[in-house]
């Protein structure tokens, strides 16, 4: 499939184009083809099978990112620096400075991959039963991919598909969804997206907004606050409101939606009264009570 811009250039080199606008006369187009082959490296295999018999020792209260699946073979591993440790409590999954995406290692620069291989050798030593626990589940490649210089394409390669690198577990929605079902972490920023981890049960981080593109929110206050205003944290590119919020992060400043917005209103609609017409007042929701107010008694802010 080809997209090619109707745009043309009819100008002089120098000359400004008729109300500024520039046009070209060689069409850019975008292709869209099918990713070649790719084949589950032995290095993969092998850490994934190691992470799914971790994740069936992990209490449903210690899983990173979200229940498990109701089948263990449909959790996706996302390759986003898991450094898996065990400690006195059992096991624990810590994230690396940076993960390398698959594809992502045919850019990636040996010298800097290794950085973060002796990164996570020093946060295994600082846990001394993880080693002895993964050779016990037949992981015994991972002292040599914590002590092994990662120094060519071979070394990148088996880092990147490393139980320390690949085996993020997440939800197909979580891993690689799309609004307006399931936010995935391939499409929306981390700093947004991590927040559908920490968030309260029943303040709604992603909202539809008046153009119909979807966009993440967040409170402008504590709980309790009663204040309903919300700041943008996330716009797609092509939204009527991208540009509002490019000024304000160029500006350093926010970019807020009054109380009486729709994305206030969705954003609250499980904490204020059915009906109400704005997400300003007291929190009637079922987290009511939940919070400490700061100015305004027991009114929420989620």
């Amino acid at each position: 499939m080809t997209v090619a811009p109707t745009r043309r250039r009819s100008r002089t080199p120098g000359a400004l184009p008729p109300g500024g606008v520039e046009s070209e006369n060689h069409p850019w187009k975008i292709r869209l083809v099918e990713h070649p082959q790719r084949f589950e490296s032995s290095f993969f295999r092998a850490a994934k099978r190691t992470a799914q018999q971790i994740l069936s020792d992990v209490s449903d209260d210690d899983l990173p990112y979200g229940p498990r699946p109701t089948v263990p073979e449909h959790w996706e591993m996302h390759h986003g620096g898991s450094l898996w440790v065990k400690g006195q409590g059992g096991w624990r999954m810590f994230r690396a400075r940076v993960g390398i995406e698959w594809s992502m290692q045919f850019c990636a620069e040996p010298v800097k991959v290794d950085r973060l291989r002796r990164e996570a050798a020093e946060l295994v030593d600082a846990f001394p039963l993880t080693l002895p626990a993964l050779r016990d589940l037949g992981y015994e490649e991972a002292e040599d991919l914590l002590r092994t210089l990662v120094k060519d394409a071979d070394g990148v390669e088996a880092w990147t598909d490393s139980l320390f690198n690949a085996c993020v577990p997440m939800s197909h929605g979580n891993h690689q969804g799309i609004l307006p079902k399931v936010p995935g972490e391939h499409h929306y920023p981390w700093p947004v997206k991590g927040a559908d981890f920490v968030r309260y049960d029943d303040f709604q981080l992603w909202v539809t907004l008046p153009d119909g593109t979807h966009g993440a929110v967040a409170p402008v206050d504590r709980r309790g606050s009663g204040d309903g205003h919300v700041r943008l944290a996330f716009v797609p590119e092509g939204s009527a409101a991208a540009g509002s919020l490019a000024e304000a992060q160029d500006r350093g400043l926010m970019a807020v939606l009054p109380p009486n917005s729709s994305a206030a209103l969705q954003a609250f609609s499980s904490q204020i009264t059915p009906g109400s017409r704005t997400a300003a007042g007291p929190q009637a929701g079922p987290g009511a009570g939940r919070g400490t107010a700061r100015r305004h008694g027991d009114r929420h802010s989620a």
